[in-house]
């Protein structure tokens, strides 16, 4: 079992700094692949990136949820989406995408298409490509 980080992730990337297999990395380009990724094969599923993530967007994959209720004012990041966020991540640069939407308290999310589009950053995205 891996970790799967989810469309509520804005690009933070302190999960990359405490993961001590190196499997977290941000989706490239930015437009295409909107947050932080984690590598099923690499992943040692030792939950270091879930408290590090000041967003909540980290969850082990069998525990990614189907139903999740917004607190109100998260914001979840897929593309189709044309919203605007500014932010800073984890070191204090800038932080900017155009693909999100806030959402609003009580809202009922699903994540769980999350996963595979996770897998999918591996297999055939440039995730894949960077092994080679």
């Amino acid at each position: 079992m891996t970790h799967i980080i989810t469309s509520l992730c804005l690009r933070d990337g302190g999960c990359v700094e405490v993961c001590p297999v190196e499997c977290i990395v941000p989706g490239i380009p930015q437009g295409d692949w909107p947050w932080y990724y984690i590598d099923p094969e690499t992943c040692i599923d030792c939950g270091a990136c879930i408290p590090e993530c000041p967003y909540g967007a980290i969850f082990p994959e069998d525990e990614v949820p189907d139903a999740y209720k917004a607190k109100g004012g998260e914001f979840i990041s897929k593309l189709g989406q044309s919203g605007h966020y500014e932010g800073t991540n984890h070191h204090g640069q800038p932080v900017v995408l155009d693909c999100v939407r806030q959402l609003v308290k009580d809202e009922i999310v699903d994540l769980t298409p999350d996963i595979p589009e996770n897998g999918r950053y591996f297999s055939e995205g440039p995730g894949y490509n960077a092994k080679d």
